[in-house]
């Protein structure tokens, strides 16, 4: 279905069974999987927002089946001839949304209305990232990650891990494991390995590193966890410590 005020430039790619309302804006270096919708506004492979960008160059956008798209969302193109800005499948961004450059989102993901993500960012599978939460270029958001609306994110957050306020890690998403069908074998080394790291003085990765290859972690949920340390290009959001700590990280 494709309004009569859409506007798809030629080139675009569209799957089947897609839905483009009304006065939304789909640019010829757009790949739109199966089953996506895209609301009224929407302005999906849009150029980059970088001053340097000389439109000429062959971008992308890729965005996979059955993801919605709300109203007035941006999706940018990547900066670099045959790359691609990336979102995942099933997907849900909500209104006014912006997904810049160079963002590689995989599936299952949801951005609550006004999330803005810059250049670069990568957001694991089954990630939920609150109103008007803002990352930094280049951040890292781990799988099953939760953040807090109104977050400002500047570090590399760890897999299943909820933050908040700026970068603070509040404690492991215990809820979020359970309801996905998590095993709790999982569930218990992952408490395990989020207490070996963020309570054990030294450098973070080190630390990880360590714990990784005591072999104490058997599950594929922990050994995750452990290996987002390994890599990045920015440092790690840290615990918050207060007072509360005991039943957050509970």
């Amino acid at each position: 279905m494709i309004h009569p005020t859409a506007i798809i430039e030629p080139g675009a790619q569209i799957g089947a069974d897609c839905e483009i309302h009304a006065g939304a804006i789909i640019k010829r270096h757009v790949i739109l999987g199966d089953r996506v919708t895209v609301h009224p506004y929407a302005v999906i492979g849009g150029d980059p927002q970088a001053l340097a960008f000389d439109p000429a160059v062959e971008s992308f956008v890729r965005i996979g089946a059955g993801t919605r798209i709300r109203e007035h969302v941006t999706v940018n193109r990547s900066l670099h001839a045959g790359v691609a800005t990336v979102v995942g499948e099933n997907c849900f961004i909500m209104a006014a949304a912006h997904v810049a450059h160079d963002a590689v989102l995989g599936d299952n993901i949801v951005l609550a209305n006004n999330v803005l993500l810059a250049g670069h960012v990568e957001v694991g599978t089954n990630a939920f990232l609150g109103g008007a939460a803002v990352f930094h270029q280049f951040t890292r958001i781990g799988e099953g990650v939760m953040v807090s609306g109104n977050s400002s994110i500047t570090r590399d957050l760890a897999p299943y891990t909820l933050v908040a306020e700026r970068d603070e890690v509040i404690g492991l998403n215990v809820v979020g494991l359970k309801r996905r069908g998590h095993p709790r074998e999982a569930i218990r080394e992952l408490k395990e390995a989020f207490h070996a790291v963020y309570f054990t003085p030294g450098n973070i990765r080190e630390v990880a590193a360590s714990a990784l290859a005591s072999g104490e972690y058997k599950t594929a949920e922990a050994h995750r966890f452990l290996q987002f340390f390994e890599g990045g290009k920015r440092s790690f959001a840290r615990l918050k410590r207060n007072e509360n700590l005991a039943g957050a990280e509970e």
